[in-house]
């Protein structure tokens, strides 16, 4: 029965989930023993003590949150280890990791959907997966021109929150209006929300506020709630324990990392706006998005607004970029998207749902913009165990 330490930390809703797939995979394969050792127990012992422990206990592996110092004597114990990425990726043992960048991208792309030409990073310093995020943020915006605003702090709790937080105040104050503002994580979302609370800065009309992790307990202790870009963590910790069991195989393996990817946006209302200047093109864009499961007429928009039908698609596309049509046709699509990951129903039924009258088609045009079929697509994004 292999016995496995975990260096750890409980707080997060992430490293939770990371837990759960990992004992997810216990169960499936084990069954494994766990041990967390105690955070005081570095404060009282040192990381030399750890490592008598983890001798003592007789750890068949380790999967921590370790800083690049004292990495020989993780060495020492001759077991597989398994680092999570904070400062920096370990050259030396095996890292559960992310595609930083490629989430930076993903956010851009978010904003960038949304006709935002003033884009801004909130990060978290000297953190690899932070700075990453930035880097492939910015890329995507640099891309399309937009404007790119940088700050990052460390991160802050109690009185260093007191005392630290000026700067961020002027920062946020400092930013051109609207903004499409990414933070690192859902933490430092809330961080921004609260400044913008205290200061009047409206959320989502001044800035459209997003972050990463989709903790909801910190999405939701906002005010409005924070939109979250959802990433695959519980099937990370599964591939964690797959790699802790090769690792310990007959066949071992040299160390590798573990690569926690992306998965999609629970959107909330930080993020409910788009970025629109025609207050008539706004309020068109607000009936979509509340009523595009119905069968929508465009010619009621006429009524909703004072222009000609053809005025009024020539003013949507110069706002959105894409056709009326093309829009409610993407609000489908998205939500099909939504269901297919959220439940197991029919294709027929979640089609239905979605707004689409004839289901005949719903392969072609969800393939024609998701890149998959729909059956493609459940099987690709579903947690793979």
């Amino acid at each position: 029965m292999n016995r496995i330490l975990l260096l750890i930390d409980y707080s997060s809703e992430f490293s939770r989930r990371i837990l759960k797939g990992l004992i997810q995979y216990s169960k499936d394969h084990g069954p494994w023993i766990f041990y967390r050792l105690p955070s005081y127990y570095k404060t009282l012992y040192g990381k030399e003590g750890i490592i008598q422990w983890a001798k003592e206990w007789k750890a068949d592996a380790i999967v921590a949150r370790w800083d690049h110092e004292g990495t020989n004597l993780l060495e020492s114990l001759g077991i597989p280890i398994v680092l999570q990425n904070y400062r920096e990726r370990s050259p030396y043992f095996s890292n559960l990791t992310g595609d930083y960048i490629g989430t930076g991208g993903m956010a851009a792309r978010f904003f960038i959907k949304r006709r935002f030409r003033n884009f801004a990073f909130y990060g978290n310093k000297d953190v690899v997966w932070s700075r990453e995020r930035a880097e492939g943020f910015m890329h995507e915006v640099e891309k399309v021109g937009g404007n790119f605003y940088y700050f990052e702090s460390e991160n802050l709790n109690g009185e260093q929150w007191s005392t630290a937080h000026l700067q961020l105040d002027e920062w946020l104050f400092s930013l051109p209006k609207p903004v499409g503002l990414f933070a690192c994580d859902d933490s430092f979302a809330l961080q921004v929300s609260e400044i913008c609370k205290i200061n009047n800065i409206n959320i989502p009309e001044e800035i459209s506020l997003l972050g990463v992790d989709n903790d909801e307990l910190i999405c939701n202790l906002s005010d409005p709630p924070i939109s979250s870009i959802v990433l695959d963590v519980e099937k990370g910790g599964y591939e964690v324990g797959r790699l802790i069991d090769r690792l310990l195989g007959k066949d071992r393996i040299e160390p590798f990392n573990v690569v926690i990817e992306p998965k999609g946006f629970e959107l909330r209302k930080s993020t409910e706006k788009y970025n629109i200047s025609n207050e008539h093109i706004s309020k068109v864009v607000n009936y979509i998005e509340d009523n595009f499961t119905t069968d929508i007429n465009i010619e009621e928009f006429s009524e909703m607004v004072p222009f000609s039908r053809r005025n009024l698609e020539v003013k949507f596309k110069g706002e959105m970029g894409t056709s009326i049509y093309q829009f409610i046709l993407n609000c489908r699509i998205d939500y099909f998207a939504h269901l297919l990951l959220t439940t197991d129903r029919t294709l027929f039924d979640l089609a239905l749902e979605s707004g689409f009258n004839d289901c005949k088609n719903i392969s072609r045009i969800f393939k024609k913009i998701k890149g998959a079929t729909p059956a493609e697509y459940r099987k690709k994004n579903a947690r793979q165990a």
